[in-house]
């Protein structure tokens, strides 16, 4: 519950779109972020894949990485 999965999208050095594991969707910063983020967020298989990497990535990643910081 307390891991969190953040795809970020950057255009000219600015944050344009992000996903994140907690909201579930993707939002948009900029005018055309925004009109990615309705796109990809009318999209229920590409968000479904992205929900899914918090689970293909993370929970198989983080034990490890715990274990070497500890």
């Amino acid at each position: 519950k307390d891991i969190e999965y953040i795809d970020s999208y950057y255009f000219n050095k600015k944050e344009d779109t992000r996903f994140s594991s907690s909201v579930g969707k993707f939002v948009g910063f900029t005018e055309q972020g925004v009109r990615n983020a309705a796109a990809w967020n009318n999209d229920p298989s590409y968000l479904s894949a992205m929900k899914a990497q918090k689970e293909a990535y993370c929970l198989n990643h983080v034990p490890g990485y715990y274990r070497a910081a500890l």
